[in-house]
């Protein structure tokens, strides 16, 4: 990929603005390149090795972002939407203004949700060739008993042409306490799926019985949530991170 980009579209790819609101800042004289004011918007620079600066501020290029989100609650898995927040919302300092959650969470729904503009990472992350795991913790009005797990486990049918493939299903009780999740007063799984239908989850525990009453998804492609996010915080995934997604082909 050449390293080499005109200054209008550097500015608009670090959300300067669009590109017409880019090229008026630099017909102001609002922005240098390597500390000379340009102001001609189609000139070319290196966006690794040049200096950019908007109205004095320095601004380096950056190809991609990858965040991960705790969703909350209320808030709705889209780019834009014209009555509720969305989850780029939640994102106060992005560089980039083409980033997108790759796929969704139901608006009730909290969790893991991977934010990035890297749409070939997107696609294998989403693509149903791919299989990738997603594990979700579950809360239901009552307790899923054996003969319910194995229902959820072979695939049940849900309303669509096929079965839901098979799944893993772990009810946690106090024979297999685990302290990260585990409330006395609560009926709780933890069940992973390896493709997404609409309202999968909520539609696969209505069909054995149970009703969810809580959803959050814990981890996507071997990828955890961090569990120091508070709901609605975010960070940057590590180098280790996105090499850890990369890998899934």
């Amino acid at each position: 990929m050449s390293e080499m980009i005109r200054l209008d579209k550097f500015l608009a790819d670090m959300s300067a603005g669009t590109r017409s609101q880019a090229k008026e800042l630099i017909s102001k004289g609002k922005v240098r390149l390597n500390g000379n004011i340009v102001k001609d918007a189609s000139v070319k620079l290196n966006k690794n090795t040049d200096i950019v600066e908007i109205e004095g501020v320095k601004t380096k290029y950056c190809e991609y972002e990858y965040y991960m989100l705790n969703k909350p609650a209320g808030v709705v898995s889209a780019t834009e939407d014209k009555n509720d927040r969305t989850v780029l919302d939640l994102l106060t300092t992005k560089a980039r203004k083409d980033l997108f959650p790759v796929g969704r969470l139901d608006k009730d729904t909290e969790g893991l949700l991977i934010i990035t503009n890297d749409g070939e990472l997107s696609h294998m992350l989403l693509s149903p060739k791919k299989h990738v795991n997603k594990t979700y913790y579950v809360e239901t009005d009552i307790y899923i008993d054996e003969s319910m797990s194995r229902l959820l486990e072979n695939g049940v049918d849900i309303g669509d042409a096929k079965p839901t493939m098979r799944a893993g299903v772990k009810v946690i009780n106090q024979k297999n306490n685990d302290k990260a999740f585990y409330d006395s007063e609560k009926n709780v799984s933890l069940i992973t799926l390896t493709e997404g239908r609409f309202h999968q989850v909520k539609r696969m525990y209505q069909a054995v019985g149970a009703k969810v009453i809580y959803l959050k998804r814990i981890s996507m492609g071997g990828l955890k949530l961090d569990e120091r996010l508070k709901s609605g915080e975010y960070r940057p995934l590590t180098d280790e991170e996105i090499q850890l997604l990369k890998k899934i082909r």
